[in-house]
């Protein structure tokens, strides 16, 4: 069994000008949502910490998940410091923690998940790895990969043995 690692026993508060959103974040709240989560905050204080990276060489700290925590903090209450834990991750696996918090709790705008799915893929992630670190199923990540219309997307792609099936079918009754 793999050890647990419990980053919530550090939590630190920091500058909030010392915090900033990452650029990939699929997730989106509607401002009948985010008016909820300021009410929440007001009414329960911050019961979960912004998960983040610190990032040494700009001394920032880049949000993992809590981007709309943050939000809050910085748009409508003028806080000056935010609870943060942080992770050591690299960006890949920084993505793939973002999506899991992310789907653990609700949706995800398609055209940004399909840029994320991308992008691992680029780098290197198997479908079997993305499925397994981002909670997907496979068909879901072929529907994603089709949404950017990138051959680059299926270049490691293993296709199913009835495509060569379903093309000798064809060839035969072409040649009768």
């Amino acid at each position: 069994m793999k050890e647990i690692e419990f980053p919530v026993l550090n939590v630190k508060m920091v500058d909030i000008d010392k915090v900033v959103a990452n650029d990939y974040n699929p997730n989106k709240v509607a401002p009948p949502e985010m008016q909820l989560l300021k009410h929440s905050i007001e009414e329960d204080g911050y019961t979960q910490p912004i998960v983040t990276y610190y990032d040494k060489q700009r001394d920032l700290y880049i949000v993992v998940d809590g981007f709309h925590r943050y939000r809050v903090a910085k748009e409508f209450l003028n806080l000056k410091q935010v609870p943060i834990v942080t992770i050591e991750k690299d960006l890949q696996n920084r993505m793939a923690s973002t999506i899991r918090h992310n789907r653990a709790r609700g949706t995800h705008q398609i055209i940004d998940m399909s840029r994320i799915v991308l992008t691992l893929t680029e780098n290197g992630w198997t479908e079997a790895q993305i499925s397994e670190h981002l909670g997907m199923e496979l068909d879901e990540i072929i529907r994603l990969k089709q949404i950017t219309g990138l051959k680059e997307a299926f270049s490691n792609h293993e296709f199913s043995k009835s495509w060569e099936e379903f093309e000798l079918n064809l060839k035969e009754k072409k040649n009768k």
